[in-house]
């Protein structure tokens, strides 16, 4: 396994005090532009508003698609 690839199961322990899936959008969006360059989603996010295409949106996010 590459140390270089970013897990989203480490993010979420990690930022615990997140609250949405608009404020994972926006911490995902501060990696991006920090450098990192592989994303892994290795969980699907537990939030009440996460939509069906959550990892096309956080794959848009950290690509600067949006």
């Amino acid at each position: 396994m590459n140390s270089d690839v970013l897990k989203l199961s480490n993010i979420l322990i990690s930022n615990h005090d997140l609250e949405n899936f608009q404020e994972l959008l926006e911490l995902i969006r501060v990696f991006a532009q920090r450098g990192e360059r592989f994303l892994q989603f290795d969980v699907k996010p537990e939030f009440p508003d996460t939509p069906e295409d959550w990892e096309d949106r956080l794959e848009a996010v950290f690509s600067g698609r949006i």
